[in-house]
């Protein structure tokens, strides 16, 4: 227990030096219906003539992908595809992605797609310009020299992935998702559009507005209170209890859903101000053991975190109940933190979410429990987690 906690006290204040040595980071945003063209024509005026789309196959036959690039293809540049990512990118499809561009001869990445897409452009950007074995920039500013430039137009409301700049990938020899995070690595621009969001399944709908909503609820009850991480964590929150249960009951609202589109990026923004917590902590493990969607498995072990994490993380779920109108007149700030989990069980319940997962076999516990000990260490939580305490998490998700 000693050995955990002191690592995590040492971590933590290396990662706060490390950020105030580090270099800023620059990002332009275009927001609204149609604001992927206004992307591509910002992404024309530099001059660029090569381009490579990475995206995903579902996309492209859906025409997701061209119909976000389209006013590219109007233009008559070279456009390459690279469609072959998967949920939970491998460092395999880095590297296959690398060799498209290569091969291409593209001067830059658009990257059309959800979170799994935007983070596997971001190492492709970076593996395209050097020799180096993607796994030694697992960490933080490992990525010094000069990437291929990435734009971003997410296509769900969930990761925020465009606002960020860390990339989650799985090494498959090991079971490991592993975070790969720096400066050079944060998209030049993204279009967050939600025209090009309209088509979502209820399901992924749910599962990536769950997402959000953890990535906001994580940064907001986090240790480090950094930058303007409350400020774009209250707006998101406010705004996904609001819009995230429309958009799941009527795909047709319009205005839901560009709510969420913009939800889901100011948690971005607020995450990469002071990363995510103990849900990413296990829920990573969920998606490199068993390949479940990382938004579900966010939204599963949410509720369970917070109720582990509720004593020293009270005062900060209680201002959350107030934010969404739960608090009411509860009698003690104990009783209003309660009542923000509750509406958050209550949300996933809405959302037919439920509370265990199909994945999970017991006798992978154990080494689930370690792994998201140790990945949680590196991470500013209001409570650090011992394997005792994911085991007894793990043993409630499990059917």
């Amino acid at each position: 227990m000693l050995s955990i906690r002191f690592k995590h006290a040492l971590l933590m204040g290396l990662m706060k030096s490390l950020a105030g040595l580090g270099p800023g980071m620059s990002h332009l945003a275009f927001t609204g219906p149609g604001s992927s063209r206004q992307l591509c024509r910002y992404v024309l005026d530099q001059g660029y003539t090569k381009i490579l789309v990475a995206s995903d196959k579902i996309l492209r036959e859906l025409g997701v992908t061209e119909a976000a690039v389209k006013e590219l293809l109007d233009a008559g540049v070279e456009v390459a595809y690279f469609d072959d990512i998967e949920p939970n990118p491998t460092f395999e499809q880095v590297d296959a992605g690398k060799h498209v561009l290569k091969a291409a001869g593209s001067q830059v990445i658009i990257a059309v797609g959800g979170g799994s897409v935007i983070d596997c452009a971001k190492i492709m950007s970076g593996a395209a310009t050097s020799d180096e074995d993607p796994k030694n920039w697992v960490g933080f500013g490992k990525v010094k020299h000069e990437t291929i430039p990435l734009y971003a137009i997410p296509t769900t409301a969930g990761t925020g992935s465009e606002a960020t700049a860390g990339a989650v990938i799985t090494n498959v020899q090991d079971h490991a998702k592993v975070v790969i995070s720096g400066a050079s690595l944060l998209p030049k621009a993204a279009a967050v559009d939600p025209a090009l969001q309209q088509g979502l399944p209820p399901a992924i709908t749910a599962a990536t507005g769950m997402d959000a909503l953890t990535h906001a609820i994580e940064a907001y009850i986090c240790t480090w209170d950094r930058g303007t991480r409350k400020e774009q964590a209250r707006v998101a929150i406010k705004t996904i209890f609001q819009a995230l249960p429309k958009i799941y009951a009527d795909a047709s609202d319009h205005d839901a859903r560009a709510a969420m589109a913009m939800a889901a990026y100011h948690a971005g923004l607020a995450i990469n101000q002071v990363n995510v917590g103990n849900v990413h902590a296990i829920a990573h493990q969920f998606g490199a053991y068993y390949g479940v969607p990382h938004g579900l498995a966010n939204a599963v072990v949410l509720p369970y975190v917070l109720e582990f994490s509720k004593g020293p993380a009270e005062a900060a779920l209680a201002e959350l109940a107030d934010l969404v109108g739960v608090g009411g007149d509860a009698p003690t700030q104990g009783a209003k933190a309660q009542a923000f989990i509750d509406a958050v069980k209550a949300l996933n319940t809405t959302l037919d979410i439920g509370t265990t997962l199909d994945a999970i076999k017991r006798e992978d516990h154990a080494a689930i429990a370690q792994a998201a000990v140790l990945e949680a260490v590196s991470y500013p939580v209001p409570r650090l987690m011992m394997p005792a305490d994911v085991l007894g998490m793990l043993d409630a998700m499990t059917v």
